[in-house]
């Protein structure tokens, strides 16, 4: 997936970054299972006599990258005050949920003994209630506790040998694996096995958000948001054009462009299994775990794009239906009436498939 500029763009940069993991991993974005690629148009460009200008800023975030662009109009802040805003709620986020830093409040949770309970903030419990929702409407599969299974077969922070493991070691680490060992009690977060909670699969949306928020309270209502390769835009461009994405073919060799979309108040993201993997005896394993079995997904679907008015819900279902695969994941997304773009691994290449949501959505704005 990327931004397609414009030719007045004097300059793109293009990060490739990676997922269900916060902060490197493996939705391969730099919070732990893969990601997608992002190029983006870094530059400042002015409006024509009226003062108008497209201002852009970028940095490290969560193990990847960030980059805001947006229409400043008079009286609107300066990329500087804006960059402040923005890094303070990426450093938050971090701080929160990152489970690659032993300080965050998310791995304090997790490295305190079962049972017990951790008073934690309020976002962080609010992605545990999204995180129970997603793993009861699909019976399991999903799961934010999936941390110790990651890390067993050689995709999480903690992880060793890329291998697979022995039966033993599965149903070991199985044992402490399950959203329903965990509670919420007023401000406190409780579990009664030694589960590990891993935001990856949602905390890049969240901050997506969250960032936009900021902006639209700021008076900033045309701007383009990127986390991790997670992307929300609003409103148009210096030139009144609608920002565009393209979804691209799941290829390591080269970039092959399936479809281009106009986005305006959506949330888009693509998880995907093509770049963190590996191979044992001439099979596939890749970091996406249906958390039901314990073990690595093989299904023939390749990436999934959901795009949402909410990027948190847009980064968790895409990782949710990539779990379930093209028939079930299918059906889901008709069910619960979920826009997504599958992309499906053949022996003849790929082929593709729309949501009736997503053909709702998305009718007049594609190329």
């Amino acid at each position: 997936m990327m931004l397609i500029e414009t030719a007045t763009v004097a300059s793109t940069l293009r990060g490739v970054l990676t997922h269900n993991g916060v902060l490197p991993r493996g939705k391969d974005r730099g919070m732990g299972q893969w990601r997608v690629g992002v190029a983006i148009g870094m530059a400042m460009l002015m409006g024509c006599g009226n003062g108008d200008s497209m201002e852009s800023f970028a940095g490290p975030t969560m193990g990847s990258t960030y980059s805001i662009k947006y229409v400043r109009t008079q009286g609107l802040p300066a990329p500087k005050a804006v960059q402040a805003e923005v890094e303070k709620i990426l450093a938050e986020v971090d701080k929160q949920m990152s489970t690659y830093r032993s300080d965050s409040d998310i791995e304090r949770f997790n490295q305190m003994p079962a049972p017990g309970c951790q008073t934690l903030p309020a976002p962080v419990l609010e992605l545990v209630r999204v995180g129970e929702q997603l793993s009861r409407e699909s019976d399991g599969s999903y799961d934010l506790t999936v941390e110790p299974l990651m890390n067993l077969w050689g995709f999480g922070p903690q992880a060793r040998d890329e291998k697979v493991p022995s039966p033993e070691a599965l149903a070991e680490v199985r044992q402490r694996v399950g959203y329903q060992h965990l509670r919420i009690d007023g401000d406190q977060l409780c579990k009664d096995a030694a589960v590990e909670v891993d935001f990856n699969s949602i905390a890049a949306g969240y901050a997506v958000d969250t960032l936009a928020t900021r902006l639209e309270a700021l008076g900033i209502h045309d701007y383009l948001v990127e986390a991790t390769g997670e992307l929300k835009a609003a409103g148009h461009k210096l030139d009144g054009a609608p920002w565009k994405i393209a979804l691209e073919e799941p290829r390591d060799d080269q970039q092959v462009v399936e479809r281009i979309l106009s986005v305006d108040g959506y949330g888009v993201s693509t998880s995907g299994d093509y770049r963190n993997y590996f191979l044992q005896d001439g099979r596939r394993y890749s970091h996406t775990f249906d958390a039901r079995s314990g073990e690595p997904v093989s299904h023939a679907l390749a990436s999934v794009t959901v795009i949402n008015p909410s990027a948190l819900m847009a980064d968790g279902l895409s990782t949710l239906l990539l779990i379930l695969g093209p028939e079930r994941g299918w059906d889901y997304a008709e069910k619960h009436a979920i826009s997504a773009f599958f992309v499906v691994r053949t022996d003849n290449g790929f082929v593709t498939r729309t949501s009736s949501a997503f053909d709702r959505v998305s009718r007049g704005k594609t190329e």
